[in-house]
C-alpha cells in the first residue's frame, strides 16, 4: 500500500517535536489572578462553591500576592467583599478612599510594587440591592451610576492601582472614567473594560464569594444576551473609542467564538475570563473522578490562547503555573 511522502504524524511522534511545532503556548505572564479581599486579620476562608479558592484578610492577602509573584505571576485583579452594614444604594463605600478595596491596593503596591494591580469597578459588592448600578424603583439607572463609577475609579487611582476594570456594563462609562482619570492627573492609569460581559448563569460561585447576588430580578437589562455575538463587536468598538486599553469577554469557554471575533476585528489586547462556574465544574468533575483535573485545566487554558486571548483571568493561575514550572 503506497503512502504519500507527507505524513502529518511525523510532527506528532514525540513530546519534543510536538512542543517544537506547537502553535500556542502558555506562560505565567498570560494569567491574571483574581483575588478576594475581606475585612479582619488572619482570615483565610474557603469559598464553598469554589473548592481550593479563598477569601483573604489583608495580612494574608499580601502573603498570597508574594507567593503569586514568586511563581512568575505578574498581575492580580482585586475584588472586595463588603460587610452588609456598609452597603447602600448610593455607592457610599465604593468611593471611600479608606475603604477595603483602596487599602488593599495600597498595601499590595507597597508590599510587592512590581505586581501589576487591577481593581474591580462595579457597585454590586457595595449595593444593598446586589445590582451593578443605582436602583430607582425597579430600574438600574445608567447615568447616575456612571458618575459614581468615575469617582470610584479615581479613588482607586489615588490608592495606586495600575488599571481599573469596570465590570458593570453601563453605557458610556469607559469614556466618563477616562475623562475623570485625565482630569485628576491619572493619565497613566489604564482601563480594562468588561466589554462583552454576558448575562450568564456561570457566575453563581463568584456571587457566593462576594455575597453580591441581585436582591431582585436579574442583570439582563445591562449585561449582554447570551444569544448574541455580533453585538459584542459594537460594545468593544465603543469602549476602545472611549479609551479602553484592554477589552474583556466574559465568561470564557462558552464564548470562545466571541473571543475570536474580537481578536479578528480589533488590535486591542483581549482578555478572557474563565469564570467561577467554569472553575467549579472542573473541580466537581475531578473530585468525582470523571476528569483528569490537571489535563482538563491545561486544555481549557490553551483553548483561550488558540481562540485569540492575550490574557486569561483564571482561578487556576497558580495551579497552571506550578505545572508549567516543572
Amino acid at each position: 500500500m503506497a503512502f504519500p511522502y507527507q505524513r502529518n504524524r511525523r510532527l506528532r511522534a514525540t513530546e519534543a517535536i510536538r512542543d517544537l511545532v506547537a502553535e500556542n503556548h502558555l506562560r505565567a505572564t498570560d494569567f491574571i489572578v483574581p483575588l478576594f479581599l475581606i475585612e479582619g486579620d488572619g482570615k483565610k476562608e474557603e469559598i464553598s462553591s469554589m473548592p481550593g479558592y479563598y477569601r483573604f484578610s489583608l495580612d494574608l492577602l499580601l502573603d498570597e500576592v508574594r507567593e503569586c509573584y514568586s511563581l512568575g505571576l505578574r498581575c492580580v485583579l482585586l475584588f472586595a467583599k463588603v460587610v452588609d452594614e456598609l452597603k447602600d444604594n448610593k455607592g457610599t463605600e465604593a468611593v471611600n478612599d479608606n475603604g477595603l478595596m483602596q487599602r488593599g491596593i495600597r498595601a499590595i503596591k507597597e508590599a510587592v510594587p512590581e505586581m501589576y494591580v487591577m481593581s474591580d469597578v462595579a457597585l454590586d459588592p457595595y449595593s444593598s440591592f446586589g445590582h451593578d448600578g443605582i436602583v430607582v424603583g425597579s430600574e438600574i439607572v445608567n447615568d447616575l451610576t456612571v458618575e459614581i463609577l468615575g469617582e470610584m475609579s479615581v479613588s482607586h487611582a489615588k490608592a495606586g492601582v495600575d488599571m481599573v476594570a469596570p465590570s458593570d456594563m453601563m453605557d458610556g462609562r469607559i469614556g466618563y472614567i477616562r475623562e475623570r482619570l485625565e482630569e485628576e492627573g491619572f493619565k497613566n492609569t489604564g482601563i480594562l473594560s468588561y466589554s462583552a460581559k454576558y448575562a450568564s448563569s456561570f457566575y453563581g460561585p463568584f456571587r457566593d464569594a462576594l455575597d453580591s447576588a441581585p436582591g431582585f430580578g436579574d442583570k439582563k437589562s445591562y449585561q449582554m444576551s447570551i444569544s448574541n455575538s455580533q453585538e459584542a463587536l459594537t460594545e468593544v468598538e465603543r469602549d476602545i473609542e472611549e479609551g479602553a486599553d484592554m477589552v474583556m469577554v466574559k465568561p470564557g469557554l462558552p464564548y470562545l467564538d466571541v473571543v475570536r471575533l474580537v481578536y479578528d476585528n480589533f488590535d486591542a489586547p483581549v482578555v478572557a475570563y474563565q469564570v467561577s462556574g467554569e472553575y467549579a465544574m472542573i473541580k466537581a468533575a475531578a473530585e468525582k473522578g470523571w476528569l483528569s483535573h490537571d489535563e482538563v485545566m491545561m486544555e481549557t487554558l490553551i483553548a483561550f490562547k488558540r481562540a485569540g486571548a492575550t490574557l486569561i483571568a483564571t482561578y487556576f493561575a497558580k495551579d497552571a503555573v506550578r505545572l508549567l514550572n516543572r
